[in-house]
């Protein structure tokens, strides 16, 4: 790879995102290249630089923050901007896709509001439970992030903004686990490929009275 100068990138994700056991491999690619990396878990310790890669990122980064950085990106599973918003990956699976996009693009001051540089999809089988749908969501990330990198700073010029229908996904509830105890365990099935065993596992309720499902693979 040909740079014309070290990167200063920042990774800032949430203290507790499931996103967290995969960034170290991102982050020692990275390192590898010759750039120096600062891995953080609150918007208020982001420093000037050239790049922030919100990962597993749930804060709202004030315009303030933006500005100390030449580019902040996030990654989002959807084609923006149809599905911005919550939980994209999830609501999509729910849907019965299997085929979901994954969009690297510039954060804005309103929400997944900015400007595309990659784009790719992700494929599944169907028959991956959470762990196995994060594990592919990381992998992709990782793809985009360190390809933005690679590239930069040609890539900054090829950003598009977006076009098309817009449509949000709301932030999901724990009653969004719960199962129908009428409906058989097919009709369900994509529900608990979504539903996490310890965080918030498959539930329902007879009588008044409410039991947890919990899934693995055999």
């Amino acid at each position: 790879m040909h740079l014309q100068r070290s990167l200063k990138v920042t990774v800032l994700s949430d203290s507790r995102s499931w996103i967290n056991e995969y960034i170290p491999d991102i982050i020692l690619v990275i390192k590898s290249w010759g750039h120096h990396v600062t891995w953080i878990h609150r918007a208020s310790e982001i420093t000037h630089g050239d790049i922030v890669l919100l990962l597993g990122c749930g804060q709202i980064i004030p315009k303030n923050i933006l500005v100390k950085n030449k580019h902040n990106l996030v990654v989002h599973e959807s084609a923006l901007p149809h599905g911005r918003g919550w939980s994209p990956l999830t609501w999509q699976i729910l849907e019965g896709k299997n085929e979901i996009p994954i969009t690297l693009f510039e954060a804005g001051e309103s929400v997944d509001s900015g400007v595309i540089y990659l784009q790719d999809i992700m494929k599944f089988s169907g028959t991956e439970l959470v762990q196995e749908l994060r594990q592919k969501q990381a992998e992709y990330t990782k793809k985009l992030c360190l390809s933005f990198i690679k590239d930069y700073p040609e890539i900054a010029k090829k950003g598009r903004k977006q076009s098309g229908l817009t449509t949000y996904y709301r932030r999901r509830q724990p009653k969004d686990s719960c199962l129908d105890p009428d409906k058989t365990l097919r009709e369900q099935f994509s529900l608990f490929r979504v539903v996490d065993n310890d965080n918030y596992p498959a539930l329902f309720e007879i009588n008044g009275v409410k039991y947890i499902l919990k899934i693995e693979k055999g």
